[in-house]
């Protein structure tokens, strides 16, 4: 507040020196005196008036001083009313940009939350999927040595039934000769 003062006082000081001014004005009219030339106090001299009304010419002084001190509040008023104007302003201006800072912080802190929830999501997908393929590598693998057991059986089988083939034709053979092309025939 003391700077929406600040013009008003001046104001009022400059006012209270054109009283001052106007009144030592009406008094040296009144008793026809001139202003000093050169005062200290500043103060101009005018001529005397060359109309014989004196009170006149005070009066018109006095409207004058009147008439500057009506202008200075004047001015003293625009002065105060811009300066709240420009304050109004800028604390409408400051106010949008702490909503639109609060806003970004507030999305800021969503998008942090939604990111980790995602990493979070996606490092359990990837551990399940681990998993899953630790799981299939072991069936596989399992699949591998039931196929190789299958195989070696498989060969052992097949060497058994060549044994037992060729023990069959052996005894066959021996026991009948015309046998031997029915048994190559059939083999």
């Amino acid at each position: 507040m003391q700077l929406f003062n600040h013009p008003l006082t001046i104001a009022i000081h400059d006012t209270a020196r054109v009283c001052v001014f106007a009144t030592s004005l009406i008094c040296m009219a009144q008793r026809g005196s001139r202003a000093p030339v050169g005062g200290d106090e500043g103060v101009l001299s005018f001529p005397s008036p060359l109309a014989p009304d004196k009170g006149a010419t005070a009066l018109d002084l006095v409207y004058q001083a009147a008439d500057v001190f009506r202008d200075m509040e004047k001015h003293a008023r625009e002065t105060e009313a811009r300066a709240q104007s420009l304050c109004a302003s800028a604390i409408e201006r400051l106010r949008l940009a702490e909503g639109r800072a609060e806003a970004a912080e507030r999305a800021q802190r969503e998008l942090t939350v939604t990111t980790q929830r995602k990493l979070q999501d996606a490092c359990r997908a990837l551990e399940q999927a681990q998993c899953c393929i630790e799981a299939q590598k072991d069936k596989l693998t399992a699949v591998e040595l039931r196929a190789e057991v299958a195989e070696a059986e498989a060969r052992q089988a097949k060497e058994a039934l060549a044994l037992v083939e060729e023990a069959i034709r052996k005894r066959l053979l021996c026991a009948n000769p015309h046998a031997d092309g029915r048994l190559a025939a059939v083999a």
